[in-house]
Formats: structure tokens, C-alpha cells, sequence
């Protein structure tokens, strides 16, 4: 089997290492060797947050290496473009539209830019790049904590991560607790219908 190597980024809060944890264990469901390396910075605030999930019978090391990351899930746009460099050349990003601005911009004291500077500064890595509002489906699914449940699905569509949909589904079932199983498996299937 091949290695395919994922980098998600985004920031505290947006379920970036329960992302990880529920791609991982669909990949072991079908018998795949994986390897997660996180990198926290003020998770609990908002500072950036990013996984790594590697696949694959040659996947051993724990962090990507810079240009060999083969996916890009961005659930935080600029934290998307912080990352963008570790991908090979035109790997799929999928994007999130919603902006979570950090606190350095809350305050005024930096500006967060415009959404089509992020798209430039993106495609000049990649021309790949899938768009969506996680958000909006996430409150359709029921609380926009499930914005990181419908990137998954709309990268599962696409077939750009190796595991099937029934082992995601099944994963979901398994990892969170019943009051929120419902709402994750709809936020699933709204990305992965998103287009």
C-alpha cells in the first residue's frame, strides 16, 4: 500500500486532534498502519493546532515532511495558509470559508486578510482547491463544533483519503458519546453531499 499523508490545520477548539484521532482509528478498522505527530501551540486560546496522520506501510515517522504532505484539511483558513507549504505540488486542500479571527485581531492590533489573499497565497502551491462552508453545514447538523466531521466528508467524497465511508461511519458510531453520535454522522454526510 502506498503512503498518503494527511496535515490538518486549523486552530484550538475545532476538533483538529479528534479529527485526527477519528481518521487514524477508520484506517486501523481496515487493517492500515498509522502514525499521528501533533503540534499544539495555545490550543485552549485559539493558537494553531496541527496534525499530521500518515497511512501507509511506509509511514514511520510521526511529522510530514515539508513538501510530502499529499492532503491539506484547513478547518481555519489562514492556518490552512501557514501549512500550505508542507504539501506536494496541486494536493487537494479543502478548504473552510469560515474565518476564525485570533485574539491579536480581535483586539485591532493586526488585520486578518481578505479571504482571496488566502486563495492566492494557497494556489501558489496548489491549483486544487476545494471550498466550503463548514460552518453553515455544521449548524445544519446541529452546533458548529462538527465543522472538522464535515471537512472529513467532503474530502471522503473525493476520494482523496484511503478509507472507505462505511469505516468512517462506523468510527463516528464508536468515538463519541450517544447525545452526539447522530449529529457528527449528519454533519458527515452533509459535507460528503456538500457537492
Amino acid at each position: 500500500m502506498s503512503e498518503t499523508n494527511i496535515i490538518i490545520a486549523g486552530v484550538g477548539g475545532t476538533g483538529i486532534l479528534t479529527l485526527s484521532q477519528i481518521i487514524a482509528n477508520a484506517a486501523i478498522k481496515e487493517g492500515k498502519n498509522v502514525v499521528i505527530g501533533e503540534i499544539h501551540g495555545m490550543s485552549q486560546r485559539g493558537g494553531s493546532v496541527v496534525s499530521d496522520v500518515r497511512i501507509g506501510d511506509t509511514a514511520f515517522g510521526a511529522i510530514i515532511p515539508t513538501g510530502k504532505g499529499d492532503i491539506l484539511l484547513g478547518i481555519e483558513p489562514i492556518e490552512a495558509a501557514r501549512n500550505v507549504y508542507r504539501i506536494r505540488k496541486d494536493a487537494p486542500v479543502v478548504l473552510n470559508t469560515y474565518e476564525i479571527l485570533p485574539p491579536i485581531v480581535s483586539f485591532g492590533k493586526q488585520k486578518y486578510p481578505e479571504f482571496n489573499e488566502i486563495i492566492k497565497l494557497i494556489s501558489e502551491f496548489s491549483k486544487n482547491i476545494i471550498t466550503i462552508n463548514a460552518l453553515e453545514l455544521a449548524e445544519k447538523a446541529g452546533s458548529s463544533a462538527v465543522m472538522n466531521i464535515v471537512i472529513l466528508g467532503a474530502a471522503m467524497k473525493r476520494n482523496i483519503i484511503p478509507i472507505s465511508y462505511e469505516s468512517v461511519i462506523e468510527t463516528i458510531k464508536e468515538y463519541f458519546p450517544e447525545k452526539y453520535r447522530d449529529m457528527n454522522i449528519k454533519a458527515f454526510k452533509l459535507g460528503f453531499e456538500s457537492t
